[in-house]
């Protein structure tokens, strides 16, 4: 081949476009003649496909596609929209001359002349398996974990857009909050929230407390789907992009309202057992005179009782009162 250097303005050796299109390794880049035969065929087509030259000029390119993809005439269907449009773009699993399958990139576009003959047809493929495995080792990981957090009954997981409005609902939430997900996303997660809350901004305030530092926590309460009170621990963590965009938050509520019951459980008894000490105390101060002024009764003359019933009245009086205080 004897070919002359490219110069700027001058029309290319069409030979030239040959050795360019033969060199390319990371593309298929072939001829089809108008009834999809293989008419000619590069070095990444043979590094792709894995068929030599002379293994696959004047073959059908229908040899590429997987049995169902043939049965259902996917090949002809590709030329025939190529040919109506003008160009065809498709990705799909494509079979190796080993009967091995990789994921292509495909592009054909029909060649014509100036009177709308097809000449031909230039097809492209590209191997993207490795992404295709990528995307797919994503696709079963997000899923894995989206099964997860479904699967967590006793904490409500949930995502918020930038403007709180609900955009996932895992089974916790189901349970704790009683809405369905059909029910709640979509709604501003405001309704979790008492009305005297939700007017004095506290919502709004835990966004912003997240958007800030990063993670906002809180213990209160908040309002099922019938109205009903739970005691609830909520952390909210702003979530952003590669960029630094606000994506959305994530929202994590654990219903404590056992515990809750619990500590007012005990504050009562602590409560209980002052009092009952406090109680004991008082009672104990006139009792002690009276008990006194009776063993004095016992061994005084007639004439002293009459200072010791005054000693008794006095403290008598004085658990009646602790008495009416108990009752009050």
């Amino acid at each position: 081949m004897n070919l002359e250097p490219l110069v700027a303005g001058k029309p290319p050796d069409p030979e030239l476009f040959m050795l360019m299109a033969d060199s390319v390794q990371d593309y298929a880049i072939f001829l089809l003649d108008p009834s999809g035969k293989v008419a000619t065929w590069n070095t990444g087509a043979r590094f792709i496909k894995q068929y030599e030259r002379a293994e696959i000029i004047g073959k059908h390119f229908s040899i590429f596609y997987t049995e169902e993809d043939t049965q259902r005439g996917w090949p002809a269907h590709e030329l025939k929209l190529a040919g109506q449009t003008g160009r065809f773009e498709d990705e799909g699993w494509r079979v190796r001359k080993d009967g091995s399958r990789f994921w292509a990139n495909v592009i054909i576009t029909p060649l014509v002349n100036d009177q709308g003959e097809l000449l031909a047809f230039s097809k492209i493929t590209r191997d993207l398996t490795e992404r295709k495995r990528q995307e797919e080792t994503l696709s079963q990981s997000e899923e894995r974990f989206r099964l997860l957090v479904d699967g967590v009954q006793d904490y409500a997981i949930y995502m918020l857009d930038p403007d709180g409005i609900v955009t996932s609902w895992n089974s916790g939430a189901n349970r704790i909050k009683g809405y369905k997900s059909h029910e709640i996303i979509g709604q501003h997660f405001s309704k979790f929230y008492s009305l005297e809350d939700a007017a004095q901004g506290k919502p709004e305030a835990e966004l912003a407390m997240a958007r800030a530092h990063g993670r906002a926590e809180d213990e209160g309460w908040r309002i099922r789907k019938n109205g009903g009170r739970f005691w609830a621990r909520v952390v909210v963590t702003a979530l952003y992009d590669s960029n630094g965009g606000l994506r959305g938050f994530a929202k994590v509520t654990q219903d404590l309202t056992q515990r809750k019951h619990a500590e007012a459980m005990e504050f009562a008894r602590h409560n209980i057992n002052e009092f009952i000490a406090i109680l004991a105390h008082e009672l104990r101060n006139p009792l002690a005179p009276i008990r006194s002024a009776v063993q004095l009764m016992m061994t005084a003359k007639q004439s002293d009782n009459a200072n010791i019933v005054k000693i008794i009245d006095r403290q008598s009086a004085q658990l009646m009162r602790i008495v009416d205080d108990i009752l009050d």
